[in-house]
């Protein structure tokens, strides 16, 4: 009897917050945090923050809940695993739901692009009637 073989696994391709467009998913993305600011509790149980977070193509707002939160430290460098883009009032927002990781990393050694707020460009849903 064969064993039976492991599917091989992939390597994870990491983007730049440059390439991010709407409803994309499965993003991996190394950041660091520029600032973080915490807003009102949807719920009683939900802790909600906004960190700007960037590389060096861009800066893009990221939602955190509840406990990563604790983890948006100004200047600290995360890594996000299949992150998606969540779509407010027509902006880009970065989110890690409960498929999604983020982890501490080491110090990186690029410098943030502040001058490129991707979550400022506003999309607009467009109807094509065939």
């Amino acid at each position: 009897m064969a064993e039976a073989s492991k599917p091989e696994m992939k390597k994870a391709v990491f983007k730049k917050v440059c390439e991010l467009r709407p409803l994309d998913t499965g993003i991996n993305l190394t950041v660091k945090v520029v600032n973080t600011k915490v807003v009102a509790p949807r719920g009683r149980q939900m802790r909600t923050a906004e960190a700007l977070v960037g590389d060096d193509t861009a800066m893009i707002v990221f939602v955190a809940r509840n406990d990563q939160v604790g983890l948006m430290v100004e200047g600290s460098t995360l890594t996000l695993r299949n992150a998606k883009i969540e779509m407010f009032k027509g902006s880009m927002r970065l989110a890690a739901d409960r498929w999604g990781r983020i982890e501490v990393d080491e110090p990186a050694s690029f410098t943030v692009k502040t001058d490129n707020n991707i979550s400022l460009v506003e999309f607009e849903m467009v109807n094509v009637v065939e």
